[in-house]
Parts: structure tokens; C-alpha cells; sequence
């Protein structure tokens, strides 16, 4: 069995096995149901717009909370050493864990689903196209999180350290697209073009542009490949 793979089930065991993956899931879905069934009741208004819209914004302390801990644990019980002494390369490593911590958050939106179930049987008018896209942009959205994620929590051995930096990293990444009035003109094109929320609209719209594919793609290379470099550091020292 591939030794990624291996890692990805370990560490998918270890989030189920303690009681914080349920609280998590259970808080993230008490969140997206309470947007959701707002408007239903409040509006007569069954729609998804709203769950792609709060979603982005509990990722902002979801994903770092599932993803503090994949290496900052393994750091500060030493295990990571031990790691060291299997046949396994480091981009193994930091792909297991990535795969693992996408895992659970895909595992959350499938759950979600119940909403889309719901807008089936009221029988209202569904644009297929815009839903697919919306999950897909939900979960290139939580790629590129947990890639940030993993990548600060291979620099400390303090998971809570570990959550801040990378708290602050994506709502830089989140809050560009509302900062763009105060910019000139010159460079707010950049900007917009940095800006995750700007990617993420576009795909929320049904608009599935290979410039947005290529964005989320790099900046999951990026910091997947900045967290196997961190790593291997621990052998310079």
C-alpha cells in the first residue's frame, strides 16, 4: 500500500478516535444549517447561496483547527523523529496528513448534501452547474487552507501557534478582496488576482476558469512543497 496513503488513514483514525474531529463537524454543520434554514423560513427562499457564503467564512477557524496539530503534534512528543526512522520520504509525510485533513473537511461538506437534498424534494428550480461548482470551489477553498495549515504547523511544536499563524495567513489571503477600494488602481488588478475570495466567487458563480483552477493548484504546491522543505531541515540540524 502506498505509504501516503498509509498516513492519511493513521491520521483520519486519530481524528475519530478523540471526541474533538465530532465537535468540530457537529459545530461546523450547526452553523451551515442554521444559514441555510434562515432563509427557508424566514424568506420562503430554498437556496445554497447562503451555505457558499458562510462557509469561506468558518474556514477561517475550522481549518486551522483540524490542522494545527498534524506536525506541531508530532514535533513536540517526538514522534516525528521517529518518523524519520521508516522508510518514508517527507513529501509522504506532508501528503498523507494533507490528504488526511482534506479528508475530514470534505467529509463536512458531504454532510451538507442534506441541504441540496432538501431543495430537491420542495421541488424548487436547481442550477446543477452552480452547485457542483460551489462544492468545488468549497473544496479547492479547503485544499488551499489546509495546505497553509500544515505548512505552519511544521514550524512550531506549539499547536497553538501553529493555528494563530495560520489563522492570520488565510484571513490575509480572505480579506484582500475587501481592500481593494483602498488600493490604486495600478495594483489593485494584483491584488484582485491574489485575493482567494476573488477565485472563489467566480467558481460560486458556475464559472469554472482554468485561471482559477491554477490559482488554488499553486498555492497548494506552494505551501505543501514549503512544508516538506521545512521539514527536511530537521536533518540539517
Amino acid at each position: 500500500m502506498n505509504q501516503t496513503s498509509i498516513i492519511a488513514k493513521k491520521e483520519l483514525r486519530s481524528y475519530f478516535n478523540s471526541p474533538s474531529a465530532y465537535i468540530i463537524l457537529v459545530v461546523f454543520l450547526l452553523i451551515c444549517g442554521w444559514f441555510f434554514s434562515s432563509p427557508l423560513f424566514l424568506n420562503n427562499q430554498a437556496e445554497l447561496r447562503s451555505l457558499f457564503g458562510i462557509v469561506p467564512i468558518i474556514y477561517l477557524f475550522f481549518v486551522p483547527a483540524i490542522s494545527m496539530g498534524l506536525i506541531s503534534r508530532e514535533k513536540n512528543s517526538g514522534t516525528i523523529e521517529l518518523l524519520a526512522t521508516f522508510p518514508l520520504q517527507d513529501k509522504e509525510i506532508i501528503l498523507g496528513k494533507f490528504w488526511a485533513s482534506l479528508g475530514l473537511i470534505v467529509t463536512g461538506l458531504v454532510f451538507t448534501l442534506i441541504h441540496f437534498l432538501t431543495i430537491l424534494i420542495l421541488g424548487t428550480n436547481i442550477d446543477f452547474g452552480a452547485i457542483f461548482c460551489g462544492y468545488l470551489g468549497l473544496i479547492m477553498l479547503g485544499a488551499v487552507y489546509s495546505a497553509i495549515g500544515i505548512f505552519t504547523s511544521s514550524l512550531t511544536a506549539n499547536q497553538i501557534v501553529s493555528f494563530i499563524i495560520s489563522f492570520f495567513i488565510i484571513f490575509f489571503l480572505f480579506i484582500l478582496e475587501y481592500t481593494l477600494f483602498l488600493l490604486p488602481s495600478s495594483i489593485a488588478g494584483l491584488f484582485q488576482y491574489l485575493s482567494i475570495g476573488y477565485h472563489f466567487s467566480n467558481l460560486s458563480r458556475g464559472v469554472i476558469d482554468t485561471r482559477n483552477l491554477i490559482y488554488f493548484l499553486s498555492l497548494i504546491l506552494l505551501f505543501l512543497k514549503l512544508s516538506i522543505i521545512n521539514l527536511q531541515t530537521r536533518k540539517w540540524k
